[in-house]
């Protein structure tokens, strides 16, 4: 198991609980992210149930569960389960003489068959019902479909209150995942990241363990994994979206994503991509957010301006590139002189982008607070107005501090750039929108720090710059991946 260590321990705390009385938790997370490995290991290590639903009848499900649950307990009769509550009062049964847990994975297959489910496991929970508070059943309710497991525990919803856990299992960030593909190259690792981002099953079950052999391989790597035919990787992307059981119309759904992913960040934009009024896309776009698809990012100057982007670097990538051209890419032998063709497009639609949320996500939860003068309470980006000029110049980075009795601070504000040599130019535009910022009012500027991020470097006057002025922070490739 790489990483993972903050959820192994959640799952072990939850589990060995010795508390009488039987608990619920939920895992979550998006596809190929590890839930399975992790539940199963769990399962293993403590003598647990891991059951594996799978998209069948309810009738079926049953069949399975019984076969699943005599396989484990050997008792003196086989199990036939009639219904659900016959199966939890077994689960629960499963806890009577120790801490046990019990996993359900892709537990949104059952309740689509049976949409009672969760009221069901809401009347064995009970608090005063003596299967329950005779049991030390730890049952984990595993899914990946993360509309479906958001609603499992919000507003009215069955179980809401009754579980003791809620674990939300992440793709790996920028420095975990160049670690699990075993890259140190940073620019080879950003490229890498930009591409299939930080799930970890692509590597292995996907590429079939194959990572590129150095920065010069990284196109040849593109073309014989990602853009190949007869690989898994190739078609993922389009099967992401049809997973997702609450996605019906996926023509509209693929089309925002594809709006998204040509550079339409703003509702007006993905609107007028198309030819739809910004009232008509409203419902498709909070599909997408809920399933994990599509993150809402909140302008930090400018409110009710939200702009979105694409959270899976690989339905990313695929719309940027693949699917223009996707029936030339389904004829074998075509990936090179395609990729050939698309690798600017690559850089301005794919790892610019990339390359400026990691810089943010970075400012967040890997940077020193004390380069910024103090902890990040978010880290965001924006559009500052310039009234005399009539020009409006967006900020990258934008750091917010935590306000104390008074107006926020504004502890930075960044730029990004992955394919520039950045200058004093880009230090004096930072220093004229802090100004404009200032004069609006809304947040403390008195402590700002400019901070440049690049992926190629910076030239002399920037680094003088640099040293003769505290404020300004010249962050290169390393430092983002925390290399000396």
């Amino acid at each position: 198991m790489f990483d993972r260590d903050h959820e192994w321990t959640a799952l072990a705390r939850f589990i060995t609980d010795e508390q009488p009385g039987a608990t619920l938790g939920v895992v979550s997370g998006r596809r190929r992210q590890g839930k399975t490995f992790l539940l199963d290991a769990a399962c293993r290590a403590v003598g647990g149930f891991y059951f594996g639903a799978t998209e069948a009848a309810d009738a079926e499900s049953l069949r399975r569960i019984s076969a699943a649950l005599t396989a484990h307990v050997r008792p003196a009769t086989p199990y036939h389960f009639a219904d659900w509550h016959e199966v939890l009062d077994a689960l629960l049964a499963l806890g009577t003489e120790r801490p046990t847990p019990v996993v359900i994975d892709e537990f949104p297959y059952l309740a689509r068959a049976n949409p009672e489910l969760p009221s069901i496991i809401q009347e064995a929970y009970r608090p005063m019902r003596d299967q329950r508070t005779g049991s030390r059943t730890r049952l984990l309710l595993c899914g990946s479909a993360l509309s479906f497991m958001g609603r499992l525990l919000s507003g009215n919803a069955p179980l809401r209150g009754r579980a003791g856990l809620e674990l939300l299992v992440r793709p790996l960030d920028h420095r975990l995942a160049a670690e699990f593909w075993g890259i140190s190259d940073p620019v080879l690792a950003l490229k890498v990241n930009a591409v299939v981002g930080g799930t970890p099953a692509y590597r292995r079950e996907f590429a079939r363990g194959d990572t590129p052999d150095g920065p010069d391989d990284f196109d040849d790597w593109v073309v014989r994994t990602v853009l190949n035919p007869e690989t898994p990787m190739f078609r993922e992307a389009r099967y992401l979206l049809a997973e997702e059981p609450d996605l019906r119309d996926t023509s509209l759904y693929l089309s925002v994503l594809a709006a998204v992913a040509d550079g339409n960040a703003t509702r007006g934009g993905i609107a007028g991509y198309l030819g739809r009024k910004a009232t008509d896309i409203a419902h498709p776009i909070s599909v997408l957010e809920d399933a994990g698809l599509l993150h809402r990012d909140a302008d930090v100057f400018r409110e009710n301006r939200p702009t979105y982007r694409i959270a899976e670097p690989l339905i990313g990538f695929y719309h940027a590139i693949m699917r223009p051209v996707w029936d030339q890419l389904e004829r074998p032998g075509s990936a090179a002189r395609v990729w050939q063709a698309s690798r600017r497009r690559f850089v301005s639609n794919v790892l610019g982008p990339h390359f400026e949320q990691v810089c943010r996500e970075w400012a967040l939860h890997h940077a020193d607070p004390e380069l910024f003068g103090g902890l990040p309470a978010r880290v965001g980006h924006g559009v500052v107005h310039d009234p005399s000029a009539r020009v409006s110049h967006e900020v990258d980075v934008a750091v917010i501090g935590i306000a104390d009795n008074g107006k926020p601070p504004l502890l930075a504000i960044g730029e990004a750039k992955w394919n520039d040599t950045m200058g004093i130019a880009h230090i004096e535009r930072l220093r004229h929108i802090r100004d404009l910022i200032t004069r609006a009012g809304r947040y403390d500027t008195s402590h700002t720090r400019l901070v440049c991020f690049s992926g190629t470097g910076f030239n002399n006057k920037a680094q003088v710059a640099a040293d003769a002025a505290p404020e300004i922070q010249l962050i290169d490739l390393a430092t983002l991946y925390g290399q000396p």
